[in-house]
């Protein structure tokens, strides 16, 4: 009895299910697999539809960032820039003091380790000062000009993603990171100076500094071509101050102070698309996923018909596999996220506001195969099994979104785990067409039956 139980379940394991665009009902209970020991088992077939929707914003509480603009042929437009907040310590004052009071300069540095589109093309990022208290919104569908003085510059760089005036070996030395370092005026450090002077309390707390320095917007005027994907933002204050040595010899030193955008504070991250409207209009063979904040993909699930005809079963087995196009061939194409998670389409905003994982019960995560250009759930019957005790009279909705996934580890006496730490909406381009026709949507679902 146990080991044709165990060849049962190997049988079931075995079938696989494809995704895509059809809601016709066929082949119900066609494929009834034998009796085995009191348990029979029968695999339905059914269709699921599919769409393409507009994603009007996504949630972004992060300090990591997009900065610049770029075009691609299929999938459109897009815009990325940033308002950031900086760490301030609780009573924040100057090092040293400067000598005769003064500042030397003052330096925003843009650090990113990589980005996407041409490396050469000449971009130009501009600052504005932030004039109104950044809000704890994180959704990408912000406009910057309520926050900040659009006529004053705080300062400007032209740059190319690929520094051509960095030599190879430091680029080489592991300690390198590329950086985009914009020059802003005097005044404003000797501003902030002269306030730890003046007026202690602006720098009393985060609150306090919020108020006497709301922030910087972080933009490009000039290029389309590039996006770089934002590691961290800081801000360089610049200046000298007079020290004895110990033979009794007065020296001038070099120094700075610095402050960050780190999670104690906001960022808001604004990304801008257009010319993508194609990408929603009905189509039964393909649909879109397109990051950050562009498209994706809607399936529904034809639950109530399920239900009906599994009545009295146990739903055992749906595997889903996302088949994918090949990309474009043109320079620079957009490549398909590395990650994506499906989940009921009325959760999607929870979920990442309250910082969640896949639990494979109602939120599944799958990583790309460039091998087969494919997405393999595997079994997700979970989430058809929590929908149909909650709301067996409705279809079920299920959403598939680009995702970035952080990465823990453990380490035993048996070896070394990954888990995922953490999931966030992915905020770097990227676009993959999935196929959708008849064939794709084909659902087949495995229940058991105990005599």
């Amino acid at each position: 009895m146990k080991i044709k139980l165990v060849v049962l379940l190997g049988l079931i394991l075995g079938i696989t299910i494809l995704g895509g665009c059809n809601d016709n009902l066929t082949e119900v209970g066609i494929n009834t697999m034998p009796p085995t020991d009191g348990v029979e088992a029968r695999a339905d077939t059914f269709y699921m539809t599919s769409k393409t929707l507009m994603s009007d914003s996504v949630y972004a509480r992060t300090t990591a960032g997009a900065l610049g603009e770029l075009v691609d042929p299929m999938f459109g437009t897009l815009k990325s820039d940033y308002l950031c907040q900086f760490y301030c310590p609780d009573n924040f004052s100057f090092n040293h003091k400067p000598i005769n009071g003064k500042i030397d300069s003052v330096e925003f540095k843009v650090f990113y380790r990589s980005w996407t589109g041409d490396s050469l093309t000449p971009m130009r990022v501009q600052l504005y000062q932030v004039t109104t208290p950044l809000q704890k919104n994180y959704y990408t569908n912000i406009d910057p000009k309520q926050f900040s003085d659009m006529k004053t510059s705080l300062g400007s760089k032209t740059y190319t993603a690929h520094d051509m005036t960095v030599s190879d070996s430091i680029r080489t030395s592991g300690s390198f990171m590329p950086n985009i370092t914009v020059r802003m005026p005097k005044d404003f450090g000797q501003h902030f100076y002269d306030e730890t002077i003046n007026h202690p309390a602006s720098f009393a707390n985060q609150d306090a500094f919020n108020k006497f320095f709301p922030g910087i917007y972080v933009t490009t005027t000039f290029g389309t071509g590039n996006i770089i994907n934002v590691y961290s933002s800081e801000m360089f204050i610049f200046y000298k101050y007079m020290t004895t040595g110990s033979a009794g010899q007065d020296s001038i030193v070099k120094t700075y102070e610095n402050f960050n955008v780190t999670s104690e504070v906001i960022q808001l991250n604004r990304f801008k698309n257009s010319n993508i409207s194609h990408l929603i209009q009905p189509n039964d063979s393909v649909s879109y996923l397109r990051s950050p904040a562009g498209v994706y993909t809607e399936f529904t699930i034809p639950s109530k018909a399920i239900a009906t005809v599994i009545n009295g079963r146990i739903l055992s087995n749906m595997n889903l596999t996302l088949k994918a196009f090949p990309q474009d061939d043109w320079d620079f194409a957009f490549e398909p996220p590395s990650d994506i998670l499906i989940l009921p389409s009325d959760s999607v905003d929870k979920f990442f506001k309250n910082n969640q994982i896949e639990n494979n019960n109602t939120a599944f995560r799958a990583s790309y195969s460039y091998s087969s250009r494919s997405y393999d759930f595997s079994n997700i019957c979970n989430i058809l099994k929590d929908h149909i005790e909650k709301a067996p009279d409705k279809d079920l909705r299920v959403s598939i979104i680009p995702i970035e996934r952080k990465i823990g580890s453990t380490s035993s006496y048996y070896g070394s785990s990954t888990y995922t730490a953490a999931i966030n909406n992915y905020l770097e381009p990227s676009g993959v067409k999935l196929r959708t026709n008849k064939e794709a949507m084909r659902l087949r679902i495995v229940t058991i039956k105990y005599k």
